[in-house]
């Protein structure tokens, strides 16, 4: 395919963000095209859940197998996507791989029936819980993840008991178009449960259209709020998960070395385009200067491009180099100092490491999400400042503590509201299946992962059932008045002892 290739009416190429070469064509999928993708995800579904948690899991461990068997191939297509390089994408496929496994192995545990406590009323009653599926869970999906992130939704609601219709990023379908295919072929007895739908925000908004029980969104602010405004004309349940504009405290007593590396990483790590990368620090003013002066020094070594050697590579999405220019040249006119880059690091499709310090707090690059290779480091009195300055952002969704002692750093990060806090280390809750992730404000609401994860694609139902018959029913209209007024002073005097 040529630079010169033309989509067909009805279909949409997908680009290389390092070459702008045409990579695919793919179809739009329209209102039509999606709703029957969700009533036969529907047909399906039920076989599925009626399935032994048990059969489910196996099924779903086959296709993490057979994930695993073509992890080349789906990193390779990552990369192409993303532009990110092959080893990035390849740690996401393995990422995927340990989460997908953990939904698989865990659900049964989670899900189950339980029983619960009565109280002195009830006590002739037997009561349970259970977490049933929902039905059908549509997945919108970003392109800086394009798999890891997405299936935080997609294979948890699998594991559940649910049927899933994706909606890939128009940058990144073949992701999620393989993905498919790899379901279909380690599962086919249940053809129709996980499907891929493709598109942009048409389909998208098709998708929040089209009758599913819930739908998991990750983007911006901004578009979630729209896709909320759709999904509340049918009450239709949202998770969503919007940013961040993580931050960063070093204490006095860091391992400065560590915290540096960690910094370097967390900022600059798939060009910056991470929800819960670093890009805000606060340092305590004794050793700001030489944090400063060690992150710089790392950053320095770390280089964009399309080489095998290379760190990070180009901005994805072409519209995010001018919104790094306008935070980097904004920050260093209301006197913010660049410790390395600057403005000029802004080179499409690449952006070399920004390192700011001393950064107006009302500064767009300390409120607005960069998702760029730039971090800031702020100079701050002592950790009650840090914490206070952390969570001034409008965004919750990660954090990072670096200081001397585990508990130390416990302690701060139980006063940060971020959703999830790494204690020397930055993304630490990441790479851990078992807990949940998410954030409030405007990071969104609702958990993917962990048992929160799994619960979050179920609805609970209550159950009681009487085991034998009380001496007193008070839930008839046959009960004596006098019965009722003694039942009701026995309860009081009891309430009244505590």
């Amino acid at each position: 395919m040529t630079d010169t290739a033309a989509p067909r009416t009805g279909t949409f190429l997908t680009y290389s963000p390092a070459t702008g070469k045409p990579i695919a064509e793919h179809p739009v999928h329209g209102p039509e095209e999606v709703d029957r993708a969700v009533s036969r995800a529907r047909v399906t579904q039920g076989g599925w859940a009626a399935l032994p948690a048990s059969r489910r899991r196996d099924h779903l461990l086959r296709w993490k197998k057979a994930l695993a068997h073509r992890l080349n191939a789906v990193a390779r297509t990552i990369a192409e996507e993303t532009g990110k390089p092959a080893g990035d994408a390849a740690l996401e496929v393995v990422l995927t791989l340990e989460h997908l496994g953990w939904a698989a192995r865990h659900a049964e545990r989670v899900l189950r029936r339980r029983s619960v406590g009565t109280g002195l009323f009830t006590v002739h009653q037997r009561a349970s819980l259970v977490h049933r599926p929902v039905g059908v869970v549509g997945v919108i999906g970003p392109w800086n993840y394009p798999l890891y992130t997405p299936m935080g939704s997609i294979g948890y609601a699998l594991a559940a008991g649910n049927a899933v219709v994706f909606k890939p990023s128009e940058l990144t379908p073949g992701t999620g178009v393989l993905l498919a295919e790899l379901f279909d072929a380690a599962v086919p007895a249940h053809a129709g449960l996980f499907t891929t739908v493709t598109g942009a925000a048409g389909t998208g908004d098709a998708l929040a259209r089209s009758g599913v029980d819930k739908l998991a969104f990750t983007g911006s602010p901004g578009t979630a709020r729209k896709v909320m405004a759709v999904c509340a004309e049918t009450l239709t349940p949202l998770l969503a998960e919007c940013g961040g504009k993580d931050a960063v405290i070093v204490t006095g007593d860091a391992d400065l070395d560590a915290a540096a590396d960690a910094i370097v990483w967390g900022a600059l790590s798939n060009a910056g385009q991470t929800c819960a990368g670093v890009e805000r620090v606060y340092a305590v003013r004794d050793i700001h200067a030489a944090l400063c002066e060690k992150v710089a020094e790392r950053a320095r070594a770390i280089h964009p491009g399309a080489e095998t050697d290379a760190g990070y590579g180009p901005m994805t999405l072409p519209g995010r180099l001018d919104v790094v220019e306008r935070h980097v040249s904004g920050a260093v006119a209301a006197g913010a100092r660049a410790v390395l880059g600057g403005a000029g690091s802004v080179r499409a499709p690449y952006v070399t490491p920004v390192v700011l310090a001393d950064v107006p707090e009302s500064a767009a690059v300390m409120t607005e999400e960069t998702f760029g290779p730039v971090v800031a480091i702020n100079p701050v009195r002592d950790v009650d400042e840090a914490v206070e300055r952390a969570n001034a952002s409008r965004y919750a969704l990660g954090a990072a503590v670096f200081c001397r002692g585990g508990r130390a750093g416990a302690a701060i990060a139980a006063r940060l509201r971020a959703g999830a806090v790494s204690v020397n280390s930055v993304l630490g809750f990441a790479a851990v299946p078992a807990l949940p992730f998410g954030g409030s404000r405007d990071s969104g609401f609702g958990r993917i992962h962990g048992a929160e994860g799994l619960r979050a694609f179920t609805s609970v139902q209550s159950t009681t059932v009487q085991r034998f018959t009380p001496p007193i029913t008070l839930t008839s209209f046959d009960v004596p008045a006098a019965t009722r007024e003694r039942a009701v002073r026995l309860a009081r005097a009891l309430h009244r002892r505590r």
